[in-house]
């Protein structure tokens, strides 16, 4: 089977990790081998958070240089950032809202332009969605369900080999049971922001 390379990056607070979590486990009970990797660039509000989910027959839970099938970025710096890590028949999920990072914040550093930063991401691969996941979120009435958000859009974009339905049973059955409606709302509304990309 042939090993599907998935890199998520955004910044603490974002539910990245949850999202990858998430999609492993679907993955798993759906039948689909999966490995789930975290890096913690500072596992508070904030800091940069990167983590992999391989679906396949992964001997490593590493993706090197150029390897990852999709890149889902939670906010567009992020994704300039791990673009190395992608490649051009790459696929690239991008939200469009800034989270400016503290050097910016504090006048030492200058965040890019989002719209440039998508034009420079489409002439590296083969595929850019971008889109404001955090628009969408708020309007699945849960601002902190970005992560959910672009799970759908991920599921939009890419082949997986997981059935959209085992990843709402797993967000059914893993999610905070008062967030549970609003998850999906937002995982559909993602789905259906990248299928009209």
């Amino acid at each position: 089977m042939k090993t599907f390379r998935i890199v998520f990056v955004g910044v603490g607070g974002q539910g990245n990790l949850l999202a990858s979590n998430l999609l492993g486990q679907a993955a798993l009970d759906s039948g689909v081998p999966a490995v789930v990797s975290e890096i913690h660039g500072m596992a508070q509000r904030g800091g940069v958070v990167e983590s992999a989910v391989l679906l396949g027959g992964a001997r490593s839970p590493i993706v090197s240089t150029g390897e990852a099938d999709a890149l889902v970025a939670f906010e567009p710096a992020e994704a300039l950032r791990l673009l190395d890590k992608a490649g051009p028949k790459s696929l690239v999920i991008t939200s469009l809202r800034p989270v400016p990072p503290f050097t910016v914040t504090t006048g030492q550093g200058k965040y890019p332009d989002p719209a440039a930063a998508v034009d420079y991401l489409r002439g590296k691969v083969a595929r850019v969605i971008a889109f404001d996941g955090q628009e969408l979120a708020e309007r699945a009435m849960n601002p902190l369900s970005l992560n959910m958000v672009m799970l759908g859009a991920l599921f939009a974009g890419a082949k997986l080999r997981v059935p959209v339905e085992a990843m709402k049973k797993i967000i059914r059955a893993q999610t905070k049971q008062r967030f549970v409606e609003a998850n999906l709302l937002a995982f559909d509304l993602g789905y259906q922001a990248a299928a009209a990309a």
